[in-house]
């Protein structure tokens, strides 16, 4: 059964108008047939992270020192060395994520932020984080 748009009234289905207003009715639409559960990922194709803890800490306390020893000039190099180390752990549907991103790539786009964060007086740091995730999706891709 269905209702008529214009009033309300009740009307059976595959009927072309309706019998209290005599509206034409629209036909409804069929229904979407049903469609089959997904199978269940095979146990090979699973998303992951596959780093461990010592691995992590170590990463980190590395990219600090880089940055730390050259008065951050490093840092490009860093964050290269740590997004490397946290992407080559990614598992996603079965296929490890690879990072070909260097701090050399990434030195030019750094300076360029930084002037822009000192001509704004630090109003341009807003944006440097969407860039530099930008710039990082750029370089990360599926091993195929």
């Amino acid at each position: 059964m269905a209702f008529c748009k214009n009033c309300g009234a009740q009307i059976a289905d595959g009927v072309a108008f309706c019998a209290n207003c005599g509206q034409k009715t629209e036909a409804p639409a069929a229904a979407p047939a049903p469609q089959p559960a997904p199978a269940a990922a095979p146990a090979g194709k699973q998303s992951c992270w596959d780093g461990g803890v010592l691995e992590t800490v170590a990463a980190s306390i590395v990219a600090s020192l880089i940055i730390s020893i050259t008065c951050g000039i490093g840092t490009p190099w860093a964050v290269c060395y740590l997004y490397g180390f946290i992407i080559k752990h990614v598992v996603l549907d079965g296929k490890r994520l690879t990072f070909d991103g260097t701090g050399g790539q990434l030195f030019g786009n750094w300076i360029k932020w930084f002037l822009l964060m000192v001509v704004t007086c630090g109003i341009y740091s807003f944006w440097v984080t969407p860039r530099l995730y930008n710039w990082i999706a750029s370089h990360t891709h599926r091993e195929d």
